[in-house]
């Protein structure tokens, strides 16, 4: 009895109190009918250009468009409690939380002088996009996560020791090898409720680790879906107790690292003979690897270390069907001569509109300047 109530403690203790409060005390309130009014939550990137935030307003209709969205001042958080920044809605999705008729709404960080915040790579990246978009650019990411108790443990591991060795985990099912599954699929359905651009999901490498994929998304539209998912997935595991990290490697040793991989398509790789971006991207690797995490390549050196089908940081490599190379070509892509690639870099904790933005430089346009 003293053990079976010790490991109902620790089984408590690896959750939040948050979750669990009554829940089916909380669905009588949001049961409640709101009458003509809408509840629009903004969602935005601050501090160093990875944390969410959020907050919601009272609108007395419902929106329809992005331009009924109106803008909202906020205290900066970057330069200094007593700067105003203003939030400038860019995107708009239904709320898989408290429903229609209210919305999710991402926005761009200005400054009160209208320029972007340092935290903003949104604008940047729209302003190429917008160079290419004669190219329709397509872009699917995977984003790779990690589910952690809120004392930092991962989730479902043993309190002491570790779980079996990495091997029989990936794409798995089974309560010994999937661990978390119901915050997956309820976030699959968030986004599909959202309409996000999800297209799919699966268990990863390491117990504990998932991987949802979204996309194709053509051009600018590729970071707004993946950072609001990315705000789902939060929302999602906080109702359920636990924590999603991005982070490159949670655990040190033999265990999977976390990655966003990044697939790339033009209209002209899609035709005939259209793959030739790998050397442009064989030139500027060190450029790519700077913008690859928010911590100019300093989280990736300690998921890319050229084992675990992770390639080095310090190389770049290319190869047919093959996952431990910086570039794989799909085979399918090599026997047909186009399609897409897959970089392999971007971290789990990347910021899309600069990954895609480094992209779009590289590949897709002729004689840009550096990448920032």
């Amino acid at each position: 009895i003293p053990f079976l109530f010790y490991s109902q403690f620790v089984q408590m203790s690896c959750v939040s109190d948050s979750s669990r409060l009554n829940k089916f005390l909380r669905e009588r309130y949001l049961n409640l009918p709101q009458g003509e009014f809408c509840q629009v939550t903004y969602v935005w990137i601050a501090y160093c250009g990875m944390d969410l935030c959020y907050k919601t307003r009272t609108m007395d209709f419902t929106p329809k468009t992005i331009a009924d969205i109106p803008e909202w001042d906020i205290i900066g958080q970057t330069e200094g409690f007593s700067t105003e920044m203003l939030l400038a809605p860019v995107c708009m999705f239904r709320d898989p939380f408290i429903l229609d008729s209210n919305k999710l709404v991402l926005c761009e960080v200005l400054k009160n002088t209208r320029e972007p915040a340092e935290s903003n790579q949104r604008n940047s990246c729209n302003k190429i996009m917008e160079k290419v978009k004669e190219l329709h650019p397509w872009f699917g990411m995977e984003q790779e996560y990690t589910l952690l108790g809120v004392d930092g443990h991962p989730f479902g591991w043993p309190r002491l020791g570790f779980p079996k060795p990495q091997g029989t985990y990936y794409r798995c099912v089974g309560a010994d090898r999937a661990f978390g599954r119901d915050i997956v699929e309820c976030h699959y359905k968030a986004c599909l409720y959202a309409g996000i651009k999800i297209s799919g999901t699966n268990p990863e490498v390491m117990p504990s680790q998932w991987e949802f994929q979204v996309g194709p998304c053509e051009g600018i539209e590729m970071g707004d879906h993946l950072w609001m998912a990315r705000f789902l997935l939060h929302r999602v595991c906080e109702d359920f107790g636990v924590v999603a990290t991005l982070d490159p490697k949670p655990m040190t040793g033999d265990w999977n690292g976390a990655g966003c991989h990044i697939n790339v398509s033009t209209v002209q790789m899609r035709e005939q003979g259209g793959i030739e971006a790998i050397e442009k991207l064989r030139k500027r690797h060190a450029e790519h690897i700077r913008v690859y995490d928010p911590n100019g390549g300093e989280d990736n050196k300690r998921r890319l270390i050229g084992c675990q089908v992770f390639s080095s940081i310090n190389d770049f490599s290319a190869g047919v069907a093959n996952r431990g190379a910086s570039i794989r070509i799909p085979y399918r892509v090599a026997q047909n001569k186009c399609g897409y690639f897959e970089d392999r870099r971007p971290a789990a904790n990347c910021d899309p509109y600069a990954v895609t933005c480094a992209m779009a430089r590289t590949c897709m346009l002729e004689g840009e300047e550096e990448l920032k």
